[in-house]
């Protein structure tokens, strides 16, 4: 299912979880389940990152083998492996955000990141703008807990903060809400799959 960039004027709830995907991994598919099921969402978009800003160049794989290891995971239908981020030509998940907003009015999105997403949150660009403009579902990460619910950002956050009861209908807010989910905790690592010789280095390519 390719998504369009002009938009559309679909009703539906939608989880999105960005990232490298580098590559996509079963961690990703259990937390889109996850989110699917907990937060009674429609679809949950894995949004492939063109570049992560944040991220060294040295062993990233190509975009194409991402976004296809993402497709591997995906069904298509509820769960979508999307390029769009770079069809917007936009690196910066607030800036996607924005246009998302713009150009879906309908859709009621949430943002999906794991705890270490939490604990570096005040390193991406513009993070309080990006707060404001969709409500956020951090769920567990191993090793990252604690830095995620103690950082700067949860504490800058800290009145946007959510009882995660409330999870479900963090959908209908337009911004300036984020809850930390209990979910399963997977350990699984990108990086450690490709020690392991599972993906192809960017340098294969």
């Amino acid at each position: 299912m390719s998504i369009p960039t002009y938009g559309d004027q679909r009703n539906v709830a939608i989880g999105l979880l960005g990232g490298s995907f580098n590559p996509a991994h079963p961690g990703h598919l259990q937390l889109a389940r996850y989110a699917l099921r907990h937060l009674k969402l429609d679809q949950v978009w894995l949004m492939v990152s063109p570049g992560n800003p944040l991220k060294a160049r040295a062993g990233m794989a190509p975009f194409v083998d991402r976004l296809a290891s993402a497709r591997m995971i995906a069904d298509g239908r509820r769960i979508i492996a999307t390029d769009i981020e770079s069809r917007l030509h936009r690196r910066y998940t607030m800036e996607t955000v924005a246009l998302l907003r713009q150009r879906f009015p309908r859709a009621r999105f949430v943002w999906l990141m794991g705890a270490d997403g939490l604990a570096s949150f005040t390193r991406w660009r513009r993070w309080r703008k990006l707060a404001h403009l969709v409500p956020i579902v951090v769920v567990p990460r191993p090793g990252s807990n604690v830095s995620a619910l103690t950082g700067k950002a949860a504490h800058v956050l800290g009145h946007f903060r959510q009882p995660a009861c409330r999870a479900p209908i963090l959908k209908f807010y337009k911004g300036n809400a984020w809850t930390f989910l209990p979910a399963p905790q997977n350990g699984i690592s990108a990086t450690a799959l490709r020690d392991l010789g599972q993906y192809p280095a960017a340098a294969s390519s």
